[in-house]
């Protein structure tokens, strides 16, 4: 069951991202061959008007075939024919669904559950919030000039930060006030805290509000990928730190069964939240410029604008060939230490 529902939500986050260079690539008039979810063997589909639209037997990957995408045609309706700044567009148009896609589901999550104010509920005694003078009510509104609207930015940051001094600014009583931290490291908890504890009730908000703060939690995923992307290459994690696939399905898993207790809605607002951070990440990850990727090609297009000359097709082939081959190679790599983590109960 807990691999049904993970494909579904892979399949769905997947849907998304090629409905965005479907829909545009349309708009263009771009002809498009195939739409696809999965890769390998065809296993059902159907054809409508010049799409096959269609099931492959590989449940990870998916892809929108477009007329002269990968050959070179006659067809005046082909992706090369179109003007740089349209087939920019249509990359682009897969990572911004998934944007998009985060959104929506950020709103309906809000929508529906509410927000986690951040607003302190305990101060931790001998920790550096207490020796400040932070109290239960205070509002922390910005951490380093950061505009904070829930609390778990502040666990974040705290993730983040480490040990290095942050400049807290919150309100009391409807005054605000500075004060500089550094955070103290925890035994009990294994991390750096500043020794402040977030409310347990959750904030009900208005339409408007929702919509508000369903962009601050794309921020949010956006901003905690970036940060996540800048500790692994600065070595501070490593490949054992990341999980692919298979850690994703396991704690897909354990999120469903955790949320059974508390009834349907729960499990399916906890998946939404699941979504929303895979969405983001997936979006965030294919505007890198890494071959192989939306990112990869936005590049060449970019070189192609500045040089005024296409890029080599066989140059363009080879280099998106050994990027796809990495990336492979990369994710064989995280599959097999995430088996090893949930072999040895580490996941």
């Amino acid at each position: 069951m807990t691999i049904v529902i993970a494909i579904l939500v892979f399949g769905f986050i997947i849907f998304f991202h090629e409905l965005g260079h479907f829909i545009v690539a349309k708009r263009c008039g771009v002809k498009v061959n195939e739409f696809c979810l999965g890769f390998g063997p065809r296993l059902i589909g159907i054809k409508r008007g010049e799409t096959d639209y269609c099931l492959r037997l590989l449940p990870l990957g998916g892809a929108c075939v477009m007329e002269g995408e990968e050959e070179d045609t006659d067809d005046e309706r082909s992706f090369l024919k179109r003007p740089i700044w349209q087939r920019a567009l249509i990359i682009a148009a897969g990572p911004l669904f998934n944007f998009l896609l985060a959104f929506i589901l950020a709103a309906i999550m809000i929508g529906t559950m509410g927000i986690s104010e951040p607003v302190i509920s305990h101060v931790t005694e001998d920790f550096p919030a207490e020796e400040a003078g932070l109290t239960e009510g205070d509002r922390i509104i910005s951490l380093n000039n950061y505009d904070v609207h829930f609390y778990k930015e502040v666990t974040a940051f705290n993730f983040f930060n480490k040990d290095k001094p942050v400049e807290v600014t919150y309100l009391r009583d409807g005054q605000e006030y500075t004060t500089t931290l550094t955070p103290k490291y925890s035994e009990a908890d294994q991390r750096y805290l500043l020794g402040v504890t977030g409310p347990e009730e959750r904030k009900k908000l208005n339409f408007i509000e929702t919509i508000g703060n369903a962009f601050y939690e794309l921020r949010y995923q956006i901003t905690v990928t970036f940060k996540s992307l800048g500790m692994l290459v600065t070595g501070q994690v490593g490949i054992k730190d990341m999980s692919g696939p298979v850690g994703i399905v396991k704690v897909i898993g354990d999120t469903v069964k955790d949320s059974m207790p508390d009834g349907a809605l729960y499990v399916v607002m906890n998946l939404f939240n699941i979504t929303v951070l895979l969405s983001a990440n997936l979006g965030v990850m294919n505007l890198i410029p890494i071959p192989a990727l939306d990112g990869g090609r936005l590049l060449f297009l970019l070189i192609e604008a500045i040089s005024r000359k296409k890029v080599p097709r066989k140059v363009e082939a080879i280099v998106n060939g050994a990027g796809f081959i990495a990336l492979m190679a990369l994710m064989v790599v995280v599959m097999i230490s995430d088996v090893v983590k949930v072999a040895t109960g580490q996941l």
